[in-house]
C-alpha cells in the first residue's frame, strides 16, 4: 500500500502543474489569438475578457513600473512557493495539500509572465452594475481557491493529537 504522504505529496504537485500549464496555455491563447489586436469581449452579461498587465501583486495592488518589480516579487514568490513546498512535504491532510498545490501553481504561474514579460497577463473582468473588480486570470483563481482550501481547513479541521 502507498505511503498517503507520497500519494498527497504527488497530489498537491499534480494540481501545481496543471494550474501552471492551464494557466500560460490560456495567456498564450490570449496573448498570441484572442486579445490581437487588444479588445474588449462580452461572454456575459457580467463578464469580459480584456489584456491588463499586470505589474503589481494579485488584483493590481502595489502596481509599479519599477524595472526591479517584476524580480522582487518573482523571488518573493518563489520564496512563498519555498515554504508551501516544505509545508507540502511534512504531510498535511488532503484539504492542505490540495491548497498548497493551486497555491503554488498559481504563484509560479505568476512568476513566469512577470520573467518573461515584465508583468503579469490577466484578462478576466467581472463586473456589476458598472463596479469591475480587477483584472484575474486562471493563477490568481487558483491563488484564491487555494487560500479558501486552507482557511476552510483551519475553521473546520480538528486536530486529533490536540
Amino acid at each position: 500500500m502507498a505511503d498517503p504522504r507520497i500519494t498527497l505529496r504527488r497530489q498537491g504537485l499534480g494540481l501545481a502543474f496543471l494550474v501552471i500549464v492551464l494557466d500560460q496555455i490560456t495567456k498564450w491563447w490570449v496573448l498570441t489569438d484572442l486579445m490581437n489586436p487588444p479588445r474588449m469581449i462580452e461572454v456575459l452579461p457580467f463578464a469580459n475578457l480584456v489584456l491588463v498587465w499586470n505589474r503589481g501583486v494579485s488584483f493590481g495592488l502595489f502596481n509599479t513600473a519599477s524595472v526591479y518589480g517584476p524580480w522582487i516579487l518573482s523571488a518573493l514568490a518563489i520564496g512563498v512557493s519555498a515554504v508551501l513546498a516544505v509545508w507540502l512535504f511534512r504531510g498535511p491532510n488532503r484539504m492542505v495539500g490540495w491548497g498548497i498545490g493551486l497555491i503554488l501553481g498559481g504563484a509560479l504561474g505568476n512568476v513566469i509572465d512577470r520573467l518573461v514579460h515584465g508583468a503579469v497577463v490577466d484578462f478576466v473582468d467581472l463586473h456589476v452594475a458598472g463596479a469591475h473588480w480587477p483584472a484575474f486570470n486562471v493563477a490568481d483563481s487558483a491563488i484564491t481557491i487555494g487560500a479558501g482550501l486552507l482557511i476552510l481547513d483551519s475553521l473546520f479541521h480538528r486536530d486529533k493529537s490536540s
